[in-house]
C-alpha cells in the first residue's frame, strides 16, 4: 500500500507537472523561443490554467462514435501503462509487486496499449483517428521486437526476471562477485568499488550498444519524435485521439507522460544501474557506501528513489531533446530502421550476449 500511493498519488503526478513545464522550456531553449513566460512567474502557472481548461471543458462524444469503445479506450490505455510501475524496484526495500517474473509481467501489461489505442482509433469513427491508431499499432507491434531483444540480452546476461534481482547485481550489495566487462579472467574485480563500474552497461559492452537500441525502440513505443506518425497533425489532425477533448483527452496525456516515464525508469534499472549510486569507491574515499544507504533505512530509501528518479530524469530530457531536434521519419523510414537496421542488430546483439556470457564467466 505505501508503495501504491507513493507511485499514483506523488511520483506520477509530480512527473507529470514537472515533465510538462521541463518540455516547454526544453523546447524554448532549443528552438530560441520565449517558452511560456507570461502566466505567473517564469511560466509557472500555465500548468494550472491548461489544468483548468481540461477540467472545465465539454466531455464530447461524437453521434456516430462506437460510444462503449470510444469511452472505454482512454481507461484501457492508462491501465496498461500504470499497471507497468507495479513491478519497478525505487529502492533497495521499495518494490510494488514481488513477482519473479517483473520484466516478463512489465513487458506483457504494456503491450496491452495496442488494444487501447485501436479501440480509440475505431470507436472514434474517424478516418483521420483510424488511420493514426493502424499507424500506431503497426509501429509499436515493429518495434516491440527489438526493444524485447535487447531486454533479453540484460536478462541472459543476469540470468533473471527480477527487475530487483537483476538491481541488486550492479551495486556493492550483490551477493555475486562483479569483474570489469564482466570477465573473471581480467582478474579486476569491481564488487568492492561499486559506483557505475558495476552497471550492466559495463558488465559487459555489448549491454551500452543494446540500451542505445532498447532507447530507440522506446521513442517508439511512446509515439515520441522522431516516431511521432501515428500524431502528425500535418495530415491527421491529432491522430487517434482527435476527437477526445476535456478529461479524457487528459487521460491520454497522462498516459503518455506516463509511457515516458515508465521506459526511462524501465531502461535505469535494466541497464544504468538501477536504484545504484553512480559514484565508486577511490581507495579512502568510500564514495559508494556514503552515497548508497543502508538497505531497511530511510537513507536507503532517499538515496535509492533520487539516484533511479535522476536517471529516468536525464532519459526524459533526451526524449525531450530528440523531440525538438529531429524531424518526423517517413512511414517508410520507420519500417526500415525498425524490421532492417534495429532487429537485425538486437538478434546479433542477443546471439553476442548470450556468447559472452558463456565465455566470460
Amino acid at each position: 500500500m505505501p508503495y501504491t500511493l507513493f507511485v499514483f498519488a506523488v511520483m506520477v503526478p509530480a512527473f507529470v507537472i514537472v515533465g510538462v513545464y521541463l518540455e516547454r522550456k526544453v523546447s524554448a531553449f532549443i528552438q530560441d523561443r520565449m517558452g511560456p513566460m507570461e502566466v505567473g512567474k517564469w511560466g509557472l502557472l500555465q500548468l494550472f490554467a491548461d489544468l483548468i481548461k481540461l477540467i472545465l471543458k465539454e466531455d464530447i462524444v461524437p453521434k456516430a462514435a462506437d460510444r462503449k469503445l470510444f469511452l472505454l479506450a482512454p481507461f484501457v490505455i492508462f491501465c496498461s501503462v500504470f499497471a507497468g510501475f507495479a513491478v519497478l524496484p525505487l529502492a533497495p526495500d521499495l518494490r510494488g509487486s514481488t513477482a519473479s517474473v517483473g520484466v516478463f509481467f512489465l513487458l506483457t501489461i504494456i503491450a496491452v496499449d495496442v488494444l487501447g489505442i485501436l479501440m480509440a482509433g475505431w470507436g472514434s469513427n474517424n478516418k483521420y483517428s483510424l488511420i493514426g491508431a493502424i499507424r500506431a499499432v503497426s509501429q509499436m507491434i515493429s518495434y516491440e521486437i527489438p526493444m524485447t531483444l535487447s531486454v533479453l540480452c540484460v536478462v541472459m546476461f543476469c540470468q533473471s526476471l527480477d527487475l530487483q534481482a537483476i538491481s541488486f547485481m550492479q551495486g556493492i550489495y550483490t551477493a555475486e562477485p562483479n569483474y570489469l566487462f564482466g570477465v573473471k579472467d581480467l582478474g579486476i574485480d569491481v564488487t568492492e568499488v561499486g559506483g557505475f563500474l558495476t552497471w550492466n552497461i559495463f558488465r559487459s559492452p555489448f549491454l551500452f550498444l543494446a540500451y542505445i537500441v532498447f532507447f530507440i525502440a522506446s521513442l517508439a513505443e511512446c509515439n515520441r519524435a522522431p516516431f511521432d506518425i501515428p500524431e502528425g497533425e500535418s495530415e491527421l489532425v491529432g491522430g487517434f485521439q482527435t476527437e477526445y477533448s476535456g478529461m479524457r483527452y487528459a487521460v491520454l496525456m497522462l498516459a503518455e507522460y506516463g509511457m515516458m516515464l515508465l521506459v526511462s525508469l524501465l531502461g535505469a534499472i535494466l541497464f544504468l544501474g538501477s536504484w545504484n549510486t553512480p559514484l565508486p569507491n577511490i581507495g579512502p574515499l568510500k564514495l559508494a557506501d556514503w552515497t548508497s544507504g543502508t538497505p531497511g533505512t530511510l537513507a536507503g530509501y532517499v538515496t535509492g528513489i533520487g539516484w533511479l528518479l535522476l536517471k529516468a530524469l536525464l532519459a526524459v530530457i533526451v526524449q525531450m531533446w530528440a523531440r525538438w531536434t529531429l524531424p518526423r521519419l517517413r512511414v517508410d523510414q520507420l519500417i526500415y530502421l525498425g524490421w532492417k537496421v534495429l532487429t537485425p542488430v538486437g538478434l546479433v546483439l542477443f546471439f553476442i550476449t548470450g556468447i559472452w556470457r558463456l565465455l566470460a564467466v
